[in-house]
C-alpha cells in the first residue's frame, strides 16, 4: 500500500505540478534570464556560423552590417527604455502611454527604414561590400527591428515576463537557423542579411498577439496631450543617449575595416564575437533591474547590485578568455582566426566594461539625466578620431579599452559625487498647455 509521503512525492513529480512550475518560471524574471541567455546564445551562434562559413573577409563584411544595424537600433532601444520607464513611473496613464509608444513606433519604424534604404550607398561604401544588396538588406531589418522595441518596452514596463521571454526567444533561435539555411545554399554576405531580415519579423508577430488586447484610452484631455508630448520628448532624449552607447559599442568594427586590412578587419571581428558575448549575456540582469532602477526609492540600490554582479562575471570571463583561449577560438571561426587567439582576453575585458557602462547609461536614463549622453558621445569621438590613428589589430583594442575604461570611471565618478543616481535631472519638466 503507497504511504501518505509517497503520495504528496508522486504529485510533486506529476504533469500537471510539473506544468506549473514550469508556467512561473516563465512568468518570472528568471525565465526572462533563460529566455535573454537563449536569444544571446542563438544570435552569436548565427556569428559563429557566419564566421566558420564565410571567413575572415566576408565575415568582416557582415559584422560591419551588423554593427551598423545595432547603431541604427537605438530608436528601437529608446522607445523600449521609455515605454518601460513611464509605465513604471505613471502607472494611472498606462492607456495614454501605450497608446503613444506604439504609434510613435510604427511611425519612426518607416521612417527610419527608408531612410536606411536609401542611404544603402553610403554603407556599400563605407564597408567596401561586394554588392549594394547587402546594405538594402540591413536598411529593411530596421523597421521589425525598431517595431519590436516599442513592443518589448510595454511588456517590460508592466512586467508581462511571458510574453516578452518569448519576443527575446523568437530574436535568437530564428535567426541562427534561418541565418544558417540561407548560408548553406550560398555563402555570401548577402544570403547571411536575407536570413536576418525573415528572422526579425517573428519577434513583432509575437508582440502584436500579446498586445492585440489594448487597454481602453478614454477621449483625449489636456493631461493626456502632456503625457503623450513627454513620452515622445523622452523617448527622443533616450534614442539620442543609447545612439552614443550603442555607437561606442560598435562602430570600432567599422574603423578596423578602414584602417586594417581585409584579413586583419576579419581578425578583429571575430574576436569581437567574444566582446559582444561578455556583452549581452548578462544582458538579462539590465532588462529586469531597469523597472527597479526608474524607482526613486529603489534605483541606487539596484545600480550598486548591478555593478556588483557585473564586475564579478567580467572579471570571470576575462580570466576564461585568457585560460580557454583555444576552446574560445573554435568558437569564433576556428583556424582561421588564430591570429587573434592570443588576444581573446582584451576582447572579452571590451565587453566587460561595455556591459558596466550599459548599465550606467540605463541607469541615467531610469533617472532621466542629462549628462550620460554627452559623456558616451565625446567617447565616440575619441574612438573615432584616436582609433583612425591606429595600424594594428592590438594597438586599436587597446584604444577602445582606453576609451571605455575613461567613460566607465567618469560615470561611476558621477554616481559616488551625485546624490541622484549617475547624472542629474532634466531641470525643464513638460508643462500643461494653458487654456483656450
Amino acid at each position: 500500500m503507497t504511504s501518505t509521503a509517497g503520495r504528496e512525492r508522486a504529485e510533486d513529480i506529476s504533469p500537471q505540478a510539473a506544468g506549473s512550475r514550469l508556467t512561473r518560471l516563465l512568468h518570472s524574471t528568471a525565465g526572462i534570464a533563460i529566455a535573454m541567455a537563449v536569444m544571446n546564445v542563438g544570435t552569436y551562434a548565427f556569428q559563429m556560423v557566419s564566421a566558420r562559413m564565410l571567413g575572415p573577409s566576408q565575415y568582416g563584411a557582415v559584422a560591419g552590417l551588423m554593427a551598423v544595424l545595432m547603431v541604427l537600433s537605438v530608436v528601437q532601444l529608446g522607445l523600449q527604455a521609455t515605454a518601460a520607464r513611464r509605465i513604471v513611473a505613471d502607472p494611472e496613464d498606462v492607456g495614454a502611454i501605450e497608446e503613444s509608444i506604439l504609434t510613435a513606433t510604427w511611425r519612426a519604424s518607416w521612417i527610419l527604414g527608408a531612410a536606411a534604404v536609401l542611404a544603402f550607398p553610403l554603407v556599400t561604401w563605407a564597408l567596401h561590400l561586394a554588392s549594394p544588396v547587402s546594405a538594402i538588406l540591413l536598411g529593411l531589418c530596421v523597421v521589425p527591428t525598431t517595431v519590436m522595441g516599442g513592443q518589448a518596452g510595454v511588456l517590460q514596463g508592466e512586467r508581462r515576463w511571458l510574453p516578452l521571454s518569448l519576443m527575446y526567444v523568437s530574436v535568437g533561435v530564428p535567426r541562427v537557423v534561418l541565418g544558417t539555411a540561407f548560408l548553406l545554399v550560398r555563402q555570401t554576405e548577402a544570403s547571411a542579411m536575407l536570413g536576418v531580415l525573415v528572422a526579425s519579423c517573428l519577434p513583432i508577430v509575437i508582440g502584436s498577439l500579446a498586445l492585440r488586447e489594448r487597454r481602453s484610452v478614454p477621449p483625449e484631455n489636456a493631461h493626456d496631450v502632456v503625457v503623450r508630448r513627454d513620452v515622445r520628448r523622452e523617448a527622443w532624449g533616450s534614442s539620442l543617449a543609447l545612439l552614443a552607447f550603442t555607437a561606442l559599442s560598435n562602430l570600432d568594427v567599422v574603423v578596423a575595416r578602414n584602417v586594417l586590412g581585409h584579413h586583419d578587419a576579419g581578425l578583429y571581428a571575430g574576436g569581437l564575437i567574444v566582446t559582444k558575448a561578455v556583452l549581452f549575456l548578462p544582458q538579462f540582469a539590465v532588462v529586469i533591474l531597469f523597472p527597479s532602477m526608474s524607482d526613486e526609492d529603489q534605483s541606487k540600490k539596484a545600480i550598486v547590485r548591478g555593478l556588483a554582479f557585473l564586475g564579478v562575471l567580467g572579471a570571470c570571463s576575462v580570466v576564461a578568455a585568457y585560460l580557454l583561449r583555444d576552446v574560445a577560438e573554435v568558437f569564433i571561426g576556428g583556424a582561421n582566426y588564430e591570429g587573434v587567439t592570443d588576444r581573446l582576453w582584451l576582447f572579452a575585458a571590451l565587453g566587460a566594461l561595455l556591459s558596466i557602462l550599459q548599465l550606467l547609461v540605463y541607469g541615467g536614463l531610469a533617472r532621466r539625466g542629462v549628462l550620460t549622453k554627452y559623456i558616451v558621445a565625446v567617447g565616440v569621438l575619441a574612438l573615432v578620431g584616436l582609433g583612425a590613428l591606429t595600424d594594428s589589430l592590438t594597438a586599436l583594442a587597446v584604444t577602445v579599452l582606453t576609451i571605455d575604461v575613461t567613460v566607465v570611471g567618469v560615470l561611476l565618478a558621477l554616481l559616488l559625487l551625485r546624490r541622484s543616481p549617475v547624472v542629474e535631472h532634466d531641470p525643464e519638466p513638460a508643462q500643461p498647455p494653458a487654456a483656450a
